[in-house]
């Protein structure tokens, strides 16, 4: 029963058949090849307005880059204190943006509100002495699997541009987010202001295949030199473009999160705790915690040390029979 991740899922056979497919005879190398032709259409139809679009390996690295492009080395981040770019990149978004500075931020369920961004803003903007607040980081979904609503980012985005502040998404989850609310993901994204979105698929089914969505047209020239400065720029494109062009294709990334969601639900559910994602956050206490482990659960604490907290995290692919098994086991320490 291992709820450790969704990066440790498996390729859905649809992205398999998809870089079969690709894989014959030789192609145009660095993103001119036919099927990185197509990302920018192929995203543009899905987010209901011409959007550019930039592979990349990683999401640190769609991060690091999207940062990096919106702050200059004087600036600064603000974003939450469980934000993945804080605890997660061992400094990537301060080395890509040549020494940006992080300002975290408070919110229940690790998201961020408009008065808290607002007064992280002015308490910040100092002078010559400071460093100048240029940009806000949110994830969706959140790393305590809450998701925003459209009207949340929109209200972000509001304070962000009253603010004079720049506004980056963290979607390395963004299929559960969209999955979950039904909405249009132009709604939690560009509607509500966000000039970048790092946009994952890795989680979600994909073998290695993040981008940077740019909705600020503007910004794709500096995002495309950064990407090849960076490290970034794939020679052979076709292989991470070809994910792509799958995972959007009917649905298959809404429906591959859906099914996550929805046995996530399951646990939330057994647990008797609230869950909005794919991700599911317990307490129960070590000794808890050990009866799970010892019956074969595997998960990864969360929280403080000590704090009898876990995550369980369920994948596009989770066999259902290990979801209604951690589920028993969940309701037996109720």
């Amino acid at each position: 029963m291992n709820f450790k991740s969704d990066n440790t899922a498996s390729a859905a056979a649809e992205i398999l058949r998809a870089l079969s497919d690709v894989n014959d005879g030789a192609v145009a190398a660095y993103g001119d090849d036919p099927w990185s032709q197509k990302l920018d259409e192929a995203f543009s139809a899905v987010f209901e307005r011409e959007v550019r679009v930039f592979t990349v390996a990683s999401g640190t690295a769609a991060n690091a880059i999207s940062i990096a492009t919106l702050t200059p080395p004087w600036g600064s981040v603000l974003c939450h204190r469980e934000a993945h770019i804080e605890c997660d990149e061992c400094g990537a978004p301060e080395f890509f943006s040549g020494g940006a500075k992080l300002v975290l931020m408070e919110g229940e369920g690790a998201k961020v509100t408009p008065a808290t961004l607002a007064e992280a803003a002015a308490r910040n903007a100092r002078g010559i002495h400071s460093v100048q607040p240029s940009m806000l980081s949110i994830s969706q979904t959140t790393e305590r699997g809450s998701i925003y609503t459209p009207a949340e980012v929109f209200a972000l985005g509001e304070t962000a541009r009253g603010a004079g502040l720049r506004f980056h998404m963290d979607g390395a989850r963004f299929a559960n987010a969209v999955a979950a609310l039904g909405c249009k993901p132009a709604d939690v994204s560009w509607r509500g202001g966000v000039d970048l979105l790092s946009f994952g698929a890795t989680k979600n089914g994909a073998l290695a295949a993040e981008s940077v969505v740019v909705f600020d047209l503007e910004l794709a020239e500096e995002v495309a030199r950064r990407r090849k400065r960076g490290g970034h720029l794939f020679c052979k494109g076709r292989y991470p473009a070809a994910q792509f062009l799958a995972y959007l294709k009917d649905g298959l990334w809404l429906k591959l999160a859906a099914r996550a969601n929805g046995l996530a639900a399951k646990l939330a559910d057994a647990a008797g705790v609230a869950g909005e994602s794919n991700q599911v956050f317990i307490k129960p206490g070590a000794e808890g915690l050990a009866k799970l482990r010892a019956a074969g659960a595997q998960f990864y604490d969360w929280g403080a040390d000590g704090s009898g907290e876990a995550r369980l995290v369920v994948s596009w692919n989770q066999p259902e029979a290990e979801v209604e098994a951690m589920c028993a086991l969940l309701k037996s320490l109720r």
